[in-house]
């Protein structure tokens, strides 16, 4: 599959927003690490196979270990994960999967716990911007690579 078109190009405007987005995320918070394996879960729940070859890419390069990447999609099952990451990655599949799970007010307290509003409503953008890109992606047909 090629890339349908150059969105960059197309609509440069719309993107550099996205672009914008991007940049204020890693000003948050919010532990790079912990960045990176909300892109990854949502990315893995999307299918989006190019932000996945990217992410966890980016994460290892933080030195984020193989298991932790690996395991992601099982987090609940791991002890390797700290509870406000487990919090977190549960968050993602609630805001990912936003139309069947929502976001019931047990998961918000409980992501509260961990987290302060500032960093909740982060954790929200930073949600909310790989699942952007992974719409992006998908529908403008990037395809994942070895380069």
């Amino acid at each position: 599959m090629e890339p349908r078109m150059d969105y960059y190009k197309q609509s440069p405007e719309g993107i550099n927003i996205m672009m914008e987005m991007e940049k204020y995320t890693k000003t948050t918070g919010i532990d790079r690490k912990l960045r990176e394996l909300i892109k990854i879960r949502a990315s893995q729940i999307n299918g989006c196979a190019y932000c996945l070859n990217m992410h966890t890419a980016d994460a290892r390069k933080m030195g984020e270990t193989e298991q932790r990447i690996y395991c992601v999609s099982a987090w609940e099952e791991c002890t390797f994960y700290t509870d406000a990451e487990k919090v977190a990655l549960e968050l993602t599949e609630h805001v990912t999967l936003i139309p069947t799970k929502r976001v019931p007010e047990e998961l918000y307290q409980r992501v509260r716990k961990h987290f302060d509003e500032k960093q909740y409503v982060d954790l929200i953008l930073i949600i909310n911007q790989i699942n952007n890109w992974n719409r992006i992606s998908i529908s403008m047909g990037n395809v994942a690579t070895t380069e």
